[in-house]
C-alpha cells in the first residue's frame, strides 16, 4: 500500500548544468516498474546551475507543473507569456495542442525544482500557462491545493486532468491527514525534512507511492515541506 522509493534508487544523470533525478522513466532512464503512477507520468527532481537552463523546446498534450524549491525559474513561451517563479511558488503549463517554451535559471544561485507531468483527460484545447505564489505559512500544519483539475478548488492553478497537486509544511511532531480515496493513488515527496506514514519513514527527496488507502496520516519527524499528487 506504501512503496518507498529512496532518493538513492532514482534514475537520472548529471549534465553539469543540470543534475536531474527521475522518480519515473524519463530520457535515458527506463524502469518498467516505474513508468507512471495512475495518470502521473513524470516527477523530476532538477538542480539547475546559475545562468543556465532548458532552451526552447515543444510539448503537447501534457499538464506540466513546476514546484520551485530553491531559487527561481524564468519561463518564456510561444504564447508570449513571460514569468519568474520563486521558491515556494508554482507554475502550470497546459501544453494542449502544442506550445514551445524555455525555462532558465537567471539567478546567481542554483535553482531546485520538482517538475511534475500529469497526463490530461481533456485534449484538443489551446495551450495555457499560469503561475501563483503559495506562501509556506498558509500551508502550515495542513494541506493546501496548489493545482487542480476540479472546479471547486477555486484558489488552485487549473489543470486539465483528473488529479490535483497539494502541499503542506509540518513542524517536527505535527501530523496532517489527507483523504486520497481507496480507488485512487497518491505520490508523495518531502522537499525537505523527514516524515512517517503508517510506520514508513520517508526522507527528503524520497518518493512514496501510495494506493488502496482511503486516508493517510503524515507525521513530521523533522520540520518538513511536502508535495503530493493525488492521481486517478
Amino acid at each position: 500500500m506504501i512503496e518507498l522509493r529512496p532518493f538513492s534508487s532514482l534514475g537520472g544523470d548529471n549534465h553539469g548544468w543540470l543534475d536531474a533525478k527521475h522518480h519515473f522513466s524519463f530520457a535515458n532512464y527506463h524502469d518498467p516498474k516505474r513508468v507512471h503512477w495512475g495518470n502521473l507520468r513524470v516527477w523530476n527532481d532538477d538542480t539547475i546551475a546559475p545562468n543556465t537552463g532548458f532552451p526552447p523546446h515543444p510539448h503537447r498534450d501534457m499538464e506540466i507543473i513546476t514546484y520551485v524549491r530553491k531559487g527561481a525559474i524564468t519561463h518564456k513561451d510561444s504564447l508570449g507569456n513571460v514569468g519568474r517563479t520563486e521558491a515556494g511558488d508554482v507554475q502550470v503549463m497546459s501544453a494542449g495542442t502544442g506550445v514551445t517554451h524555455s525555462e532558465y535559471n537567471l539567478e546567481a544561485e542554483e535553482t531546485q525544482i520538482f517538475q511534475i507531468w500529469i497526463i490530461p483527460t481533456r485534449n484538443g484545447e489551446q495551450p495555457a500557462w499560469g503561475a501563483k505564489p503559495f506562501p509556506k505559512n498558509d500551508r502550515a500544519g495542513q494541506f493546501v491545493t496548489l493545482a487542480s483539475g476540479y472546479s471547486d478548488d477555486k484558489d488552485a492553478l487549473p489543470i486539465r486532468t483528473d488529479a490535483k497537486v497539494v502541499g503542506a509544511t509540518l513542524k517536527a511532531g505535527e501530523t496532517a491527514q489527507y483523504r486520497i480515496g481507496a480507488d485512487r493513488r497518491a505520490y508523495l515527496v518531502p522537499a525537505t525534512g523527514a516524515i512517517e506514514i503508517d510506520g514508513v519513514r520517508v526522507n527528503a527527496r524520497d518518493g512514496a507511492a501510495i494506493e488502496k488507502l482511503d486516508v493517510i496520516a503524515i507525521t513530521a519527524i523533522e520540520d518538513s515541506e511536502i508535495v503530493l499528487v493525488d492521481a486517478a
